[in-house]
Parts: C-alpha cells; sequence; structure tokens
C-alpha cells in the first residue's frame, strides 16, 4: 500500500481510505452489523489501509458506536487512524445542528465515547454554516487540538470560498489550520476541479475522496439496457444527481470496454483513474459485502496508460467555465503549475479548434 502526507501535515495515510456509512445502516445504503464489520476492517488492514472513516450523522451514531467496537480491540486501534465529522442534526433542541462552539465541543465529546477513544485522528466539519462566524467554528477546533481531544482537522463539502475564509481565520489568530477537505469527485462528477482541487493544491491541503464510484454507479453495473437488481440508487438513493443521461452512458462504455480490456472490474478502472488526479490524497471505498471491499482494494495495485486515461479524460471532461475559458485564451503567457492543471487540457484544444 502506498502512504502520502495529509496536506502541509506530517501524517501518512493510505491512498485507499476505508468507509462506514453502511455500518449500522439500512437497506437502501447497505446495511453492515457488527461481525459483517469486523471482517472488512481486517480486510483492509491486512491490505495496509490505515484510515477509517465515519460521521456522528451516519446512522444516528451507530456508524461510530460499531466502528468503535472493532477497534476497541488495541492490535487494530494501533494500526487505525480515526476520521469523524460533525455539523448535522443531532437532537431536537435548538443548539443540536451547526458549527457552534457549544455543538462542536458536545458532539466531539459523544463521538469519542462512542468510538471508545481518547483521540480522534482526524476531525472535520461536515459541511458549511453560515449562520455560525468561521472565527467561532474555527478556535472551537483549535480547541480541541489544544486540549488533545483532536489532533488534526479537516473540511467537507466547503466551497473555495468557505475554505479561505476558514483559512484566513485560523491563520490571523495563529490557530490550527485544516489539513484537508473531504469532497465528491469522481469521473462523473469532475466539477471539484474548478475550485476545490486548484486550491486544495495552491493551500496545501491533502483531498479525501468521497463516493469516488458515484454511488456504484460507476461500477459499470448501470447500463443502457438495464441495472442491477439491489444497490443504492435501485432504492431511491439521489447523490450525485445525474442530468445528461446520455453523456454518463456514454462515459461507462469507455469504463467498461477498459475493464474488458484489462480483465478487471469498472469500479478499479474508475478508483485508478481518481487515484493519481492532481492532489488526490486518498479515495475513500466502501461496499456493502467483502467481495465488492476485495474489489475496490484491488484498485491500488490497478496502473492505467496514458492512452487509457486520455480515453477516460476525454469522455468525462465537463465543460470549461468562466473566468478560466477566458484565462485559456489570453493568460497562457503567465500561467502556473496550478493553473496547468486545470487549464491545459483545454487550451490545446482551443489551440487545435
Amino acid at each position: 500500500m502506498e502512504y502520502r502526507y495529509l496536506g502541509r501535515s506530517g501524517l501518512r495515510v493510505s491512498k485507499l481510505t476505508m468507509g462506514t456509512m453502511t455500518f449500522g445502516g439500512n437497506q437502501k445504503i447497505g446495511h453492515t452489523d457488527l461481525h459483517a464489520a469486523e471482517r472488512q476492517v481486517d480486510m483492509c488492514l491486512d491490505a495496509g489501509i490505515n484510515l477509517y472513516d465515519t460521521a456522528n450523522v451516519y446512522n444516528a451514531g451507530v456508524s461510530e458506536e460499531i466502528l468503535g467496537q472493532v477497534l476497541s480491540d488495541s492490535g487494530r486501534r494501533q494500526k487505525a487512524l480515526v476520521a469523524t465529522k460533525v455539523r448535522f442534526k443531532m437532537g431536537d433542541g435548538p443548539n443540536q445542528a451547526g458549527l457552534s462552539r457549544h455543538h462542536i465541543i458536545e458532539q466531539c465529546k459523544a463521538s469519542l465515547k462512542r468510538l471508545k477513544t481518547d483521540v480522534i485522528d482526524l476531525y472535520q466539519v461536515h459541511e458549511w454554516d453560515g449562520m455560525t462566524p468561521i472565527e467561532e467554528t474555527m478556535e472551537a477546533l483549535d480547541t480541541l487540538v489544544r486540549h488533545g481531544h483532536v489532533r488534526y482537522i479537516g473540511c467537507s463539502n466547503y466551497s473555495g470560498w468557505h475554505i479561505m475564509k476558514a483559512l484566513m481565520a485560523a491563520e490571523r489568530r495563529q490557530g490550527e489550520r485544516f489539513v484537508s477537505q473531504q469532497i465528491h469527485y469522481s469521473l462523473h462528477a469532475r466539477d471539484a476541479e474548478y475550485e476545490l482541487v486548484p486550491i486544495s493544491q495552491d493551500q496545501g491541503l491533502g483531498m479525501l475522496i468521497w463516493s469516488p464510484l458515484a454511488g456504484g454507479l460507476l461500477s459499470g453495473k448501470y447500463r443502457r439496457d438495464g441495472g442491477p437488481e439491489s444497490g443504492r440508487h435501485v432504492g431511491g438513493f439521489r447523490e450525485p444527481p445525474v442530468y445528461d443521461w446520455d453523456k454518463f452512458y456514454d462515459l461507462i462504455e469507455v469504463v467498461v470496454a477498459i475493464a474488458e480490456e484489462r480483465g478487471v472490474s469498472g469500479a478499479q478502472v474508475a478508483l485508478s483513474w481518481l487515484l493519481e488526479r492532481p492532489g488526490v490524497t486518498s479515495v475513500i471505498i466502501g461496499g456493502r459485502n467483502e467481495a465488492q471491499f476485495a474489489d475496490n482494494i484491488a484498485a491500488a495495485h490497478l496502473t492505467l496508460s496514458d492512452a487509457e486515461r486520455a480515453r477516460l479524460d476525454a469522455a468525462s471532461r465537463p465543460p470549461l467555465l468562466y473566468p478560466y475559458w477566458h484565462q485559456s485564451f489570453t493568460a497562457q503567457d503567465r500561467l502556473g503549475r496550478v493553473d496547468l492543471d486545470l487549464i491545459g487540457p483545454y487550451a490545446e484544444e482551443f489551440k487545435r479548434g
């Protein structure tokens, strides 16, 4: 297993992370009980995966409880880094949601108890809270680090300007800054490349990727002529949205073609493409069963050729938005490395056009 530094920190994490949303879940997203969770965690530990991601809101805390029980074995906990999140509603009271100092500190204590641990390795704010001053949020997170309850902090589902506000608030008071962001990014949804990928590279944030297979859509099982009888999307799961099904199926045809040529699954092709994208630190994998985990883990050892990546890039590339298309026309003499990661491929196309 390859290990990568998490942003500018000295923490090294495996390029695959185990996601635990199915722990204690329902049939729509997948139900993993304690016994199955133990087997899945052991599979990941044996493969060298050292980061395990959950959230207080996953199945109303049950995911954290199951992960805590599994990792209560000292041998497992010594090999594992635990990441969890805070922000969403965890009760009926007026202060049971958001990123206030009250909610963050209260929920951190609750997560520590459910996880059966003295410290959370990576504590992430799960979503933006536009009603709480960012200074209050960052100060609360800094307090948790200084008191030894949390080692590193990160964000998830922030926009570019949200991240910059948070980083500036932390730097003004010389407090802890985010070391990472957890974002949605895949062959199907590359909109993170407009702002979130560049800001991660420029500001030294690690990138943890959630739903890299688009909730299973990129597995290759969903085709124009039909799909599986069970799965998240069969059960009505709506993340991520698909706005153009024709384009999506065109992409799937490329994924499946490469998978058949290489003798691997479509999921492995989609994961391998993502693992080598600029700025990506670790990709969060999940599964309803051991077979899905085994298949996803195998993606760590699949290397796509330049030609295969070019085919996938062409089939998945989104349109270049303003101001980037304008920069591609007029600023090519002054583009930096991070700029070129986004604009470069389009600039070549515009030259040919």
